[in-house]
């Protein structure tokens, strides 16, 4: 049992309901605070002020939008199914939060003058447990579209789920790397690993395909696709008003944190301080400070997506997904077994092992990305086909000639004047 595990072993009933209130309030007010951020940065690039009104510079803002939410009608369509439509939304929720109680958010620290470690628990499967909770926040988004009784939300949600569930297979064959090399599946041991190195450095591109899936599956811009309002109205939860909606927003922004804590642990040591300042590690509230700072950083980077870059295509988006980040993933981890199989041998050349697979690694991508999905655009044209649609060769005929005259039924004959020297005299056009 290492240090961690055991400090966590002996925690008192009050110390783990105070770290439990302590994660919930973090959700809620880092919720709070990204809100108004994010209109804030978003206005700042937009060359406009941003929410400057509630408070002191605009940043009660986010506060009064959670009140005013809190007091509207709650309204439920007559088609939606009650007990399902009331329980998506807390689906989506609960998932969120318990994902935050394997991040060690620091250090050993002393509370109340009992000494333990600022983690809720630490688990040997802790990687697994924040992808589970993530798997299982997508049943809320499709029960919730299902039960409003509407075919819209049902259609964003089956999109919602098509695109976190193959984001997510991106996310998890990202994580492989980390956990070869730190040998573990706790978090803890994934942030004492990286002591001699953060993993951003050696694991450069399994950082890469965590950062785009993490945008990826939390349903964000350029990959908010479920969620389009210029599309789609408002996604999934286009029938939710009152708390039930604000639930469905909590989620996402708590699944924001969440993933941003995690690229934090995985990839950049967790609290752990960069070399000039790396005395600070002692000291495990200093470590927490430094958490704080790279989520935040991850944060700002969601935000700066959303400001910056225009929104994709589905078909791009999905090709993106499973022809790049899917295969680029399966040949990195066989390029890392590659690399500590050699090391642990002892034979052949590093170098050239690198310079051979990356060569691979290269056209692989580019085929995959490149040669088009003929596959795609031939259902197309059969599914046009069974819709009373004209022929694509169809020509418009030349017009006639010869003037149409109406029947005596139809229309009045026409009396037109003739001047005929001088004098006027009506005569039927017939």
């Amino acid at each position: 049992m290492t240090r961690t595990q055991q400090l966590l072993a002996d925690d008192p009933i009050w110390l783990i309901i105070l770290k439990v209130v302590a994660l919930f309030a973090i959700g809620v007010v880092l919720t709070l605070f990204m809100i108004n951020l994010e209109r804030k940065v978003v206005g700042r690039m937009q060359q406009r002020p941003g929410p400057n009104r509630v408070g002191p510079g605009g940043w009660l803002q986010s506060l009064a939008d959670g009140l005013k939410l809190a007091f509207k009608e709650d309204i439920m369509p007559v088609m939606a199914d009650k007990r399902v439509y009331f329980i998506a939304p807390v689906i989506s929720t609960i998932p969120a939060f318990v994902a935050f109680s394997v991040i060690p958010f620091g250090g050993e620290v002393s509370i109340f003058g009992e000494p333990t470690v600022l983690q809720l628990v630490d688990l040997p499967v802790g990687v697994l447990v924040v992808l589970a909770c993530s798997s299982i926040g997508v049943y809320g988004i499709v029960l919730g579209g299902w039960a409003s009784g509407s075919p819209y939300p049902l259609l964003a949600a089956l999109r919602s789920a098509a695109q976190v569930i193959s984001y997510e297979i991106a996310l998890g064959l990202s994580i492989v790397g980390v956990i070869l090399y730190a040998g573990s599946l706790s978090t803890a041991d994934i942030v004492s690993a990286q002591s001699s190195g953060w993993y951003l450095l050696l694991l450069a591109p399994s950082f890469v395909v965590f950062v785009i899936s993490m945008v990826g599956e939390t349903n964000r811009a350029p990959f908010d696709l479920p969620e389009a309002e210029s599309e789609l109205v408002g996604g999934f939860h286009t029938e939710y008003s009152s708390l039930k909606f604000a639930l469905f927003f909590l989620a996402e922004y708590v699944n924001m944190v969440t993933v941003s804590a995690m690229a934090t642990t995985l990839f950049l040591g967790g609290g752990q301080w960069p070399w000039p300042l790396s005395f600070l590690n002692a000291n495990g509230w200093l470590q927490f400070v430094a958490f704080l700072i790279k989520t935040f950083i991850f944060l700002f980077v969601f935000i700066w997506l959303r400001g910056t870059l225009p929104r994709l295509r589905y078909d791009q988006f999905m090709r993106l997904g499973w022809k790049v980040l899917v295969p680029g993933s399966l040949l990195w981890i066989l390029i890392i077994f590659a690399i500590r199989t050699y090391r642990t041998s002892g034979t052949g050349s590093v170098t050239t092992l690198l310079v051979a697979v990356g060569i691979g690694l290269a056209v692989v991508l580019v085929v995959a990305f490149l040669v088009p999905d003929r596959r795609v655009e031939e259902p197309v044209i059969e599914l046009a086909s069974d819709y009373p649609v004209p022929p694509l060769d169809l020509t418009v005929p030349t017009p006639s000639r010869h003037k149409l005259r109406p029947r005596a039924m139809d229309a009045e004959p026409e009396r037109k004047p003739v001047l005929t020297g001088g004098s006027s005299k009506e005569t039927d056009d017939v």
